[in-house]
């Protein structure tokens, strides 16, 4: 078996997690897969998978050697692609992550317009609310919402959001609203920034940055129950912008203290740089910065 079938070979076993079922994917006997990864581990001098009678595991080595052997594979099918006459035509497997409301509520629909575009492209999403290295993880595309350090990443700036406060019309019936950050102390409020014991929040005041630290009654590590729990009455909670936008439109909440709102954060759609960029991944961020830079919500 040549070096690249074996690239190939190694990746199913990593995919689906065992020998069998890779050998099933691509139509060989088990025994082929099997010689094909010890043929890779002896040439590499490396472990690529710890097996036991049970299960297979890729090592940490072999982990990163599958990512490597993905992008390789995937250039070579472009550079097919291209010899054919079909690099119009995306195909494969677009990778992308965004912060999970974020990709819920506007990744998604893009997504959706863009595969019903493309019927050869299929897509894997990592919506998760912490930054994942596109190099070490295979990913094509990114959203983030933040200011950017220099890198070697191409990033489009698409629009920005705020930090707001916002309350439940029930909780200010109860509650008189707060008209300066110093208030918040006499206020419960919701935290949905981690779980450190006594969160600061920030401020703008007389243009000056400024924090106020609050102890919140609920610490929640996500925006969905913090959101809930804002709705439900609990008390203030603070969100960006887009998390609330359709909760303030129906008026299920009220912001609070918006003359107080510090910067706001961009948002950037972020792909790697220093290679030429796929078709599919050209198509994808063309129809994502266009889709993002329009919504009202973002600007």
């Amino acid at each position: 078996m040549d070096r690249l079938q074996a690239m190939t070979t190694f990746v199913a076993v990593v995919d689906c997690g065992g020998f069998a079922s890779a050998a099933r994917q691509l139509n060989l006997s088990p025994p082929v897969v099997t010689r094909a990864v010890a043929e890779l581990e002896e040439r590499l001098q490396l472990r690529l998978l710890t097996r036991t009678t049970r299960m297979v595991r890729v090592t940490e080595a072999g982990a990163r050697y599958a990512e490597d052997c993905r992008r390789i594979l995937a250039d070579i099918e472009e550079a097919e692609a291209a010899a054919a006459g079909t690099h119009g035509a995306p195909r494969g497997t677009l990778n992308l992550t965004a912060p999970v409301l974020f990709g819920q509520m506007y990744v998604t629909p893009v997504l959706a317009s863009y595969l019903q575009r493309y019927p050869e492209v299929d897509a894997q999403c990592l919506f998760l609310d912490r930054v994942v290295n596109l190099m070490e993880e295979g990913v094509d595309v990114a959203v983030r919402i933040a200011e950017l350090p220099d890198s070697s990443m191409q990033a489009v700036r698409v629009g920005r959001v705020r930090r707001v406060l916002v309350a439940a019309p029930s909780y200010l019936q109860a509650h008189e609203a707060p008209r300066r950050p110093e208030d918040l102390t006499r206020h419960v409020t919701i935290s949905a920034a981690g779980l450190t014991a006594q969160p600061e929040w920030r401020f703008s005041i007389d243009g000056r940055a400024a924090t106020q630290r609050v102890t919140p009654r609920m610490r929640t590590t996500t925006n969905d129950s913090a959101i809930s729990a804002a709705l439900a009455g609990l008390g203030i909670a603070r969100l960006l912008s887009y998390q609330a936008a359709p909760h303030i439109a129906s008026g299920a909440l009220v912001p609070l203290l918006e003359a107080f709102e510090g910067a706001p954060v961009p948002i950037h759609v972020v792909h790697q740089e220093g290679r030429r960029a796929t078709q599919k991944v050209r198509n994808f961020v063309d129809m994502a910065v266009e889709s993002l830079r329009a919504n009202p919500a973002l600007r």
